[in-house]
This record gives structure tokens, sequence and C-alpha cells, in this order.
């Protein structure tokens, strides 16, 4: 009667007997394979492609590093079980209110010292305009505290990650203990996220590109303080997607009246003929988080997506 015996398994990385390559060739036969393999081995062309920083920062490797830069951002946010966003822009110059007093009071301190210095006269007249609109950073908190304590699953505010209305939005969802998503950019000076992202939600891209689609792929809401032309970008950008239908419509609210009507004058685009009246209705004002917020919920039950679960009370007719 035959015996058959099975192979044990074999090691997953070693072997008993080692493969021809995995010693250089000998001394005896090549004296110069030192010299020869130092110079083979140490060329950039021998390098793994994805260990290749020069490589990857080639011209022609740039499709490589689109897909990364996108992938990256996925993989992170999805693990995070991310699905929707509340998205905020606003200014970096935008101050805390005590910081902004602080510095107005500086400021005009200085223009007082030297009544005729035109350079110190307008430091302080900008210092004032700074601080009337510091109050926007305390909306942009409460706006971040009142998403954070919702507790909508896989809802989260979302921002550029950098200081002023961001930080505010970022800084209101971090104290109500709400995961918060900042998006940096690499630009040519160095900079830093806002201390309030959750480690591991604040990713960094190198192209505007990729870091727009991300803004806008999870956006339930958009949400404008008063900004600067990387708001008008963003804002006017996000117009231009739902206007044409590029995307699904999604509510998008002016925070500050009063700022946005001087910066964009959208009711002269309208009598000029340059937008239809149903352009003007992709957004609307407001002035503080509550009334922010609460358009935003009833928008959503409108439009059928309701970002809160919806009571027995609340679907009957």
């Amino acid at each position: 009667m035959n015996q058959h015996r099975h192979s044990p398994p074999p090691p997953p990385r070693k072997r008993r007997t080692p493969l021809p390559w995995e010693h250089p060739k000998a001394h005896a036969e090549e004296p110069r394979v030192d010299e020869r393999l130092r110079a083979i081995m140490q060329h950039p062309s021998y390098r793994e492609a994805d260990s290749d920083t020069a490589f990857l920062h080639h011209d022609a490797a740039r499709g490589v590093r689109l897909q990364a830069d996108y992938l990256k951002a996925e993989l992170v946010l999805a693990a995070h079980g991310i699905e929707r966003t509340l998205l905020v822009y606003g200014s970096t110059r935008l101050r805390e209110p005590e910081t902004a007093r602080r510095e107005l009071a500086a400021a005009q301190e200085a223009a007082g010292r030297q009544p005729g210095d035109a350079t110190l006269a307008r430091a302080a007249h900008l210092a004032g305009r700074r601080e009337a609109l510091s109050r926007y950073y305390e909306v942009g908190r409460e706006l971040g505290r009142l998403v954070g304590h919702a507790d909508v699953p896989g809802l989260a505010v979302l921002t550029g990650g950098g200081p002023g209305a961001m930080e505010s939005a970022n800084r209101g969802a971090s104290e109500a203990g709400a995961p918060t998503v900042g998006l940096n950019i690499a630009l040519p000076r160095e900079q830093y996220p806002n201390p309030y992202v959750t480690p591991g939600l604040c990713m960094q891209f190198h192209y505007f590109a990729m870091r727009k689609l991300h803004f806008m792929k999870r956006a339930a809401a958009i949400v404008a303080l008063p900004g600067g032309y990387g708001t008008l970008d963003e804002v006017f950008g996000a117009l231009t997607l739902i206007q044409t239908r590029k995307s699904a419509p999604i509510p998008i609210v002016l925070v500050g009246e009063d700022y946005w009507r001087r910066v964009f004058d959208v009711d002269y685009l309208l009598d000029a003929g340059s937008i239809d009246e149903e352009d003007r209705e992709l957004f609307w004002y407001a002035e503080t988080a509550e009334e922010t917020w609460q358009g935003i919920l009833d928008w959503h039950v409108r439009n059928g997506s309701p970002l809160l679960p919806v009571t027995a009370t609340e679907a009957r007719p």
C-alpha cells in the first residue's frame, strides 16, 4: 500500500537554498564587481518608481501625482465614514474678536502718536474694519458647534484647514467633540493648519483642482463667511457648477449680507441680463449661525434629502 506524504508549507519569505541572484557575481570572475554594481544600483534609474522622488515630480508623471492627490484624501475620508460635509469658506484674515480689539487699540495708539502719518492712519482704518468683521468669527465657531452637536452620522464640518474663518468653523466643531476636516494646499511659502482640525483628518494637496473636487464631492451645503479672492473663487466655482447642473443643487449661504452685497452685486448681473432669475435663487444671505443652520436643514427637508432623522410627527402631511 503506497504511503503519500504531503509537503509541509514552505516559509513565506525565506528559502533553504539561496537563489542565484541573492549574491553578487564572484570577484574571481569579475574583479571590478563592487565598482560596477555600485554604479548600477546607486543610479536613479534603479530606484523603484514609488520611491523615486525626482521621477514622481517629473512633468511626465503629473497624471500619477493627480491620481495620488485624489486617492489619498478619498481613502482617508472613507475610512473615517465621512459621507457628507458642511463646507465653510471665508477669509484667512478674519480675526477672533479679542485679537481684533487688541490690534485696533494698538493701531489707534500708533496713529495717535503720529497724526500726520498716512500709513499709520491707513493701518488704523483697516484694523477698525477687521474688528467690525470679527463678529463673523464667532458666527463660524457657533455654526461648527451646532453641526457638531447635531451629531449627524457621516456629516462633518469641512474647511480649507487654514486660519481665520476656516479655523472658526473647525474650532466650533472640535469644541462640540465632533470630527472636523481640513484640506490644506501646498504653497510656495510655509503654512500651518489651524490647530482645531481632527488629527488624521487634515490633508495637504498639491493641486488646487483635486482640493476643489474634494470640497464639492461630499458637500451637503456651502457657507461663505466674509472673504477675499480665495473665497470668491470657491463660491463662484460652486455657483457655476450648480447653475450648469454639473453638480446637483445644494444650499449656498452667504453670511453677512451687507458685506456680500458690496462685494458681489448679483442684482446688477440680473438687470444686465448676464444671469437668469433662477440663478439669483441659487444662494441666500444670513447673519447668524442659527439662521444659517436652520435654513440649510429646511432646504434639505424641502428637497427630500433631510440631514436630520425625520420623526413620525414631522413625516405626517
